[in-house]
């Protein structure tokens, strides 16, 4: 108790002087608030030495460790206060999926002590693949406003959030993180989270740019891919998010691209990135991700991951931007300039964010608005793939359910590494250390408990699934057997395969030979395969749910929630129908195998059956679309239509467009161009309309550098999924170009 009390009176002490350190001799920075944030940062910059500069470009690695420097708290990152100037520092966490806690491994049989102690604690958005499979953009500014909300809350301005990498691998170990597989898709999620976090006045990332798309190999592996490939794919999720959100910095990655590390990449961050987008932000490199002070000349503008001590960088022998940056400016390598545009950059989305005006604050966090914004994200992206004999919703009056499996009676899963959240109250049972320094962790939302609040005259009765004859047997003698199945996948670790781990599928298969009202329930952070499919009667894809994960569960099983979300991934029959069938292990990785066809696009051009197609997803109620209009005007096409809802309850359905280029230009049959999330009573209509960017109506032309539309007439179908169209259309456009 006295080590525990002496870890709080230290955070706080730490916390303290951090706010002192933020708020002190403020004037400088404050002045000329109405002036624009480039301003601004001229304004500040010209009052700055050589040294205040470079003290701005380095970020120290702050995590996993209770030896922060002063004026730290313990976050990913810190860059100290400049208080004669009044900069404030900069505290920088890792925010995939809520505001990360690093956990410190004590020992086996030990649970993790935590950085900044139990008041780290914060709350678990679902997946962002999760998020991802609500189609719905309010759902993720209202998940970024809340980590935002809640790292201000505890001290934090920067979050490294934002991530972004399409799901060219499923099997990657953090394809839970990222948004799926198409750039349109993932780039409005991923800018409504963005403007979220931002508009708590914290900083977000976008991340990791670019083409970081495995985890086997990812210090070292080479993502190799044409010119045109990769605008038209991977760069233009990032274009399109960066143009929705405006994050006030980009993460590079650790990978190469086309044998160029990210971050020492001319052609990623100077060419395209800052050149072609006029991107104003800056440029951080992951932690360990420099290789070199010409970084800064690539368009590098910060290092992350130094050693406070040491001044070594995460896995280098330095830091790049530390004593070698000075050296390379006094001896005329890299230009003062640079170094200039590096320390504006940051500055200026400082001052675009509203870090100067409004300084993190110590706050209690509002715990129970926080875990309704979660499970209304989980409610929203919870799949139902499969419901024969309409098996759900769960009938009021049922008698006796067996739950099995998955920790039900417990929690909910949660993915693994730096964007895993330690949840407040911590987890619902002992985490289980991961192979190197991650750690298994259940969200306390019980299912099981849950479903017995909603069916309160029901038995429901629990069996852990370890011995599949002793579960089936509870299954033969309920009404109702629920499966739990669980895939843990996490940062630094791909999964082998695409099946579920631990023998469950033999567990599945024997408690559907015992009961033929059979349901799966999938937590998992990506794709699986279903060999029992057939045997089934329904399949509900929750991903990892996040907070209150269990009562969302529990509220699409008994009715209380329409399920409304559908599948931002392909889910394949097996790993046979992937552009590679097994994960690559060598330094390079072909990705001009698939091109700019990732994801449902493959299975497009190759003609592939999946096993559930991107789009895809069933709701308690039935939507018809009616009345296709399309217009064009110059390279603008627009697609208005009329859905309703013909069936019984209230609902939200997903109607999504796709547009095909004439002649066989495009890289695949079709690319989704359009999409909106509509709430319907039994009976109600309304008309959508969407407007196509012209970017999706174009190939990019190498040569030409720029955006090519051709003329043509451009086929447009809207339908329930990349598979079930219901309206055909053409819209006739003329050629015209753009500027990438």
């Amino acid at each position: 108790m006295k080590l525990a009390r002496l870890s709080r009176t230290a955070a706080f002490a730490r916390t303290a002087l951090f706010t002192a350190l933020s708020l002190a001799c403020l004037t400088p920075a404050l002045a000329d608030q109405g002036a624009s944030p480039d301003q601004r940062a001229d304004k500040l910059l010209k009052r700055m030495s050589l040294e205040d500069m470079h003290h701005m470009v380095q970020s120290y690695n702050d995590m996993m460790t209770l030896q922060q420097p002063p004026g730290s708290m313990g976050a990913a990152g810190y860059v100290p206060a400049l208080p004669k100037l009044g900069i404030p520092a900069m505290q920088q966490n890792d925010a995939g999926i809520g505001v990360h806690n690093y956990p410190i491994d004590q020992g086996p049989g030990k649970q993790p002590k935590h950085v900044r102690g139990e008041e780290g604690n914060t709350t678990p958005l679902p997946s962002t693949l999760g998020i991802a499979a609500s189609w719905n953009p309010q759902v993720a500014y209202a998940g970024g406003r809340m980590i935002g909300g809640e790292a201000h809350r505890q001290g934090i301005n920067v979050l490294l959030a934002g991530g972004i990498n399409l799901t060219r691998e499923p099997r990657d170990g953090r394809t839970f993180e990222y948004l799926g597989e198409d750039p349109l898709l993932a780039s409005r999620i991923d800018g409504g989270e963005i403007r979220g976090i931002q508009s708590q006045h914290v900083i977000s990332t976008i991340k990791h740019y670019a083409l970081n798309d495995q985890e086997t190999n990812r210090l070292t592996v080479s993502a190799n891919i044409d010119e045109a490939a990769m605008r038209e794919s991977d760069l233009l999720a990032f274009e399109l998010a960066i143009e929705d959100g405006h994050p006030g910095s980009v993460m590079c990655g650790y990978n190469k691209v086309n044998g160029v590390w990210d971050c020492s990449n001319t052609h990623l961050l100077t060419d395209i990135l800052k050149g072609d987008w006029k991107y104003p932000g800056w440029v951080m490199t992951d932690w360990g991700a420099d290789h070199g002070v010409q970084d800064a000349m690539a368009g590098t503008d910060q290092v992350s991951g130094i050693d406070h001590t040491t001044g070594f960088s995460l896995g280098q022998t330095y830091s790049s931007f530390g004593a070698p940056l000075l050296q390379a400016i006094q001896k005329g390598d890299i230009p003062k300039s640079r170094l200039e545009d590096m320390t504006h950059r940051i500055l200026r989305s400082m001052y675009a964010v509203g870090l100067f005006e409004h300084p993190p604050e110590k706050k209690p966090l509002d715990v129970e608005a926080d875990a309704l914004v979660s499970q209304h994200a989980a409610e929203e992206g919870i799949v139902l793939l499969k419901n024969d004999h309409d098996q759900l919703p769960l009938h009021k009056d049922i008698k006796t359910i067996a739950i099995i499996g998955g920790h039900a009676d417990a929690g909910v899963l949660s993915g693994g590494g730096s964007a895993e959240v330690w949840p407040i109250g911590g987890p619902a049972i002992p985490a289980v250390k991961g192979p190197d320094w991650q750690w298994k962790v259940y969200d306390p939302s019980s299912p099981m408990k849950s479903l017995q609040k909603l069916l309160p005259n029901a038995k429901i009765a629990y069996d852990d699934g370890s011995d599949p004859a002793k579960a089936a047997a509870l299954a033969k003698s309920s009404d109702v057997a629920i499966v739990f199945a669980t895939q843990w996948t996490c940062e630094g670790i791909d999964q082998p395969n695409l099946a579920l781990p631990d023998n469950q599928d033999a567990l599945i298969e024997a408690v559907a030979a015992a009961n033929t009202h059979s349901v799966v329930v999938l937590e998992n952070g990506g794709p699986v395969k279903m060999p029992w499919l057939s045997k089934v009667d329904a399949v509900v894809e929750a991903w990892f749910p996040g907070a209150r994960g269990g009562e969302a569960i529990a509220g699409v099983l008994t009715g209380k929630v329409n399920p409304s979300g559908h599948l931002p991934v392909t889910f394949p029959q097996g790993e046979q129908q992937l552009p590679r069938v097994l994960i690559t292990q060598e330094q390079e990785v072909n990705y001009n195998i698939e091109g700019a066809a990732v994801g449902y696009k493959w299975f497009d051009k190759k003609n592939l059956q999946p096993l559930f197609p991107f789009g895809f997803g069933l709701s308690y109620s039935r939507f018809d679309y009616s009345d296709l209009h399309v217009s064009t005007q110059g390279d603008h096409v627009t697609v208005s239509f009329k859905v309703s809802n013909v069936g019984q309850r209230e609902g939200k359905d997903v109607p999504q467009v796709y547009v095909s280029l004439p002649d066989g230009l495009g890289e695949a049959p079709h690319r989704l161009a359009g999409f909106e999330k509509v709430s319907l009573q039994p009976g109600q209509s309304r008309t959508v309309s969407v407007t196509i960017d012209p970017r999706l109506l174009a190939t990019f032309d190498v040569p030409g550098h720029q955006w090519k539309i051709a003329a043509g007439s451009y086929p447009i179908q809207v339908g329930h999924s990349s598979r079930d169209f219901v309206l055909n259309g053409a819209a006739a456009v003329a050629a015209s170009t753009m500027a990438p």
